[in-house]
């Protein structure tokens, strides 16, 4: 039974992973996951210090995710607003492609999001076509990169947390 629970979870933290690409909270579900395991195991091979430090790790993805996209876009010339809008067009564009080829829209239309919001909100403040361009793909890049080393955490901390998992023969 105790392989089970094992399988489990690990699919539920992989699940929680894959949210990551929704522009959800993936991570941070994978954290309540690990809370809730060491719950109910008790302190086993899972500690609430290991569990502290994959909240660490987490955390660390979330701020970096954020900062990689403002980088990408201040790099390409972007203003404050069009960060702004690059953000916002992100997370809309997540949300309307979730949908579309099972789920890998939203990857797509996020991406897409990031350069659209950015381009809009770098027009609407007087920048020229070309400078609104440029700091999209900033946007664009800046969002493609935050994401992976975001989904590259998660994948960090699913692969300490499975020997923690997997029952002791």
């Amino acid at each position: 039974m105790a392989v089970f629970w094992a399988i489990l979870i690990i699919g539920l933290l992989i699940a929680g992973l894959l949210l990551n690409i929704f522009s959800l909270p993936g991570n941070w579900v994978m954290l309540v996951l690990l809370v809730v395991w060491t719950s109910i195991n008790g302190q086993g091979a899972m500690s609430w210090s290991f569990v502290l430090g994959m909240g660490g790790i987490i955390a660390l993805a979330e701020v970096s995710e954020f900062l990689v996209q403002i980088y990408g876009a201040k790099k390409f010339g972007s203003t404050g607003k069009g960060n702004l809008g690059g953000i916002i067009g992100a997370i809309v564009g997540a949300i309307a492609g979730a949908p579309i080829l099972f789920g890998i829209g939203a990857l797509i239309f996020g991406l897409l999001g990031a350069f659209v919001g950015c381009f809009i909100f770098e027009k609407i403040n007087g920048r020229n076509t070309r400078e609104s361009i440029r700091a999209s793909w900033g946007a664009f890049w800046g969002k493609f990169f935050g994401m992976s080393l975001k989904i590259g955490m998660g994948i960090i901390v699913i692969i300490l947390s499975v020997p923690k998992i997997w029952p002791s023969s």
